[in-house]
């Protein structure tokens, strides 16, 4: 079976007995590995890691794994990741299999919608399948807001798109995040507490680079600061994908705003009316970044953005190939600083 955005939610947290195979998949990895989580909890289950590779050289592995009773009678998730489609043998034996004792989780990237394992996962009652996307919009700003319930904080909906900003949308940096101030500030899903922009600049991420902020300081050519901020990267290359996404996402906000104000519109008329979608603090920023661009600018900005992401993202999906580090999106930042300082 095929699981909605609207009903993922009900079945990892109140899990169906019948079903004996999570199929998590998609982009955003971060989401599926977050509900797998969740699932674990609603089962009351501890973990048990298989190895696609393990599972592939002896499809009956898996098959035992769920027939099996634990020793001391608790709870099993099976839970293969990454996974991939060189499991699928042994996710149909286990679906025609006449029990289970304890339900697969699978793990697994962008899959085709060839692949046998995806197929399996949709075709089945006793499957459930959700393809995991990267949020954006108010899906992201709902994604934090959820995230932030169930750890007992309200958030309100512009410091939740600020934080799901601060945290390239990425629901598992999100989630450390939110801990942290639901810990300060003794929240808990039984006893609410409100967030807000004071504890978030008080405990937010900023004392360790806020790397997801670099896209601003370009784009108001705040060089000295950029430059300072790209030397206190860590080596790895992990953040570079989402400080390109930060930066689309803000340049998503000011191009059609700025296309607003050359069309004849005010520049108070224009900032008045994105009201709340713009969190409190990054108005004055904003403002001086829709004087400083063009609509045909940014439009400059936002393809050659896109094309650093996809040089990016390229080596993911080849074998062996090693993921390239933060420099391409350092000398992007640093030219596009330049450029708005010489404004």
């Amino acid at each position: 079976m095929k699981a909605s955005k609207g009903s993922i939610g009900p079945a990892v947290d109140r899990p169906d007995g019948k079903i004996r195979f999570y199929l998590f998949h998609g982009a955003a990895e971060a989401q599926s590995r977050s509900l797998a989580s969740r699932l674990l909890t609603g089962l009351g289950a501890t973990k048990l890691a298989l190895t696609s590779a393990s599972v592939k050289s002896d499809p009956a592995s898996l098959l035992d794994a769920a027939g099996a009773m634990s020793l001391f009678g608790e709870r099993r998730v099976i839970w293969i990741e990454p996974a991939s489609n060189e499991i699928e043998d042994a996710v149909a034996a286990l679906l025609e299999a006449p029990a289970a004792e304890s339900p697969l989780v699978a793990i697994a990237g962008s899959l085709t919608r060839s692949s046998g394992l995806l197929r399996l996962a949709e075709a089945s009652p006793l499957a459930l399948s959700y393809a995991s996307y990267v949020p954006e919009g108010v899906d992201a700003q709902r994604m934090v807001s959820d995230v932030g319930r169930r750890v007992g904080l309200e958030i309100g909906p512009a410091l939740a798109a600020e934080l799901a900003d601060s945290c390239g949308n990425d629901e598992a940096i999100a989630a450390q995040e939110l801990a942290k101030f639901a810990l300060y500030l003794d929240a808990s899903p039984h006893s609410p507490k409100e967030l807000d922009g004071e504890t978030v600049d008080l405990l937010g991420a900023d004392g360790d680079g806020n790397f997801l902020k670099l896209g601003d300081l370009a784009l108001r050519g705040d060089l000295a600061v950029l430059a300072e901020e790209l030397a206190r990267m860590p080596a790895g290359g992990s953040e570079a994908v989402p400080i390109v996404r930060s930066l689309q996402r803000r340049i998503a906000t000011l191009a059609p705003a700025r296309a607003r104000i050359e069309r004849g519109e005010s520049l108070d008329a224009v900032m008045t009316s994105l009201g709340k979608s713009l969190f409190w603090k990054d108005k004055p920023a904003f403002e001086k970044m829709l004087k400083r661009w063009s609509a045909a600018d940014l439009a400059r900005i936002a393809e050659r953005a896109g094309n650093v992401e996809r040089e990016l993202m390229r080596p993911r999906a080849r074998s062996g190939a090693s993921v390239p580090d933060e420099a391409a999106v350092g000398e992007e930042l640093l030219a596009i600083a330049h450029r708005a300082k010489a404004r």
